[in-house]
């Protein structure tokens, strides 16, 4: 599951493993009372995809493990309305990859799972139009790494695995 902080200061919690398979559910928890509320289903069932708050104060589902195959789809959350709306899906399937909010607004999605074993794709969401690009391959194809935005706006993306070696390589993504 993916547990992301909104701008009201409650927690959307998505998808997940039940321990037999994905789900769909969602629920919010609010600190200020210690309650958790049921709130809309995704249209997937979803396990190791992510969740990034946009400026707009919606939330990006991208990629994840679906019963059987990774999928490329994606979604979006509006706590507005308390609805989930499909968006355009990304060119390949990513699953334990990263998603990360840019300074300008956009999300770079890098690596996971996707087609073969491990994948060195990017791929950039630009919530203005609702529309993905691929950009540049990372040097080395990974899952299950981490990617944090830098003050300088790069990207340092770390670690991970890359077939069935942990890695302790990292590289930069520049904007």
């Amino acid at each position: 599951h993916t547990a992301t902080l909104l701008n009201s200061s409650k927690v959307l919690v998505t998808a997940g493993d039940t321990g037999s398979s994905p789900t769909a559910a969602c629920e919010i928890y609010d600190p200020s009372t210690s309650l958790w509320t049921i709130t809309a289903n995704m249209t997937t069932t979803l396990e190791y995809h992510t969740a990034t708050l946009l400026n707009s104060g919606k939330v990006l589902v991208t990629g994840g493990f679906t019963q059987a195959p990774s999928t490329a789809s994606c979604e979006l959350y509006d706590p507005s309305t308390s609805q989930w709306n499909t968006t355009a899906s990304m060119a390949i399937p990513h699953y334990s990859h990263t998603a990360t909010l840019l300074n300008s607004g956009k999300v770079l999605v890098t690596g996971g799972y996707g087609i073969s074993p491990s994948t060195a794709t990017c791929e950039i969401f630009d919530p203005s139009t609702s529309l993905w690009t691929t950009t540049a391959n990372m040097t080395t194809a990974r899952y299950s790494h981490t990617a944090t935005l830098l003050n300088s706006g790069e990207v340092l993306v770390t670690g991970g695995y890359t077939g069935s070696s942990a890695i302790a390589t990292c590289e930069k993504y520049y904007m």
